[in-house]
């Protein structure tokens, strides 16, 4: 029950090639080709512009704590 045959298989062809025609079947496999191609072509280049630009800092930055107080901090009250 768990393996189908090549008949279950022969049939499923036969409704995906009726449903949608061979012409339609082979443009999307060529579609699906140039997209594999064209991922496998981005990934091998080294350089990315969209990497680059999401590299850059930061335009607003957060100053350094300071370091004379090193970690404690007083606390002044006033008495009215």
């Amino acid at each position: 029950m768990g393996s189908f045959s090549i008949w279950h298989w022969m049939v499923v062809l036969l409704v995906v090639l009726l449903l949608f025609g061979s012409g339609k079947v082979s443009n999307l496999m060529g579609d699906f080709a140039k997209g594999i191609k064209s991922f496998k072509k981005n990934m091998a280049d080294d350089s990315d512009a969209s990497m680059e630009a999401s590299a850059e800092k930061p335009t607003g930055s957060i100053a350094p704590p300071d370091s004379t107080t090193s970690g404690t901090q007083t606390h002044t009250t006033q008495k009215a």
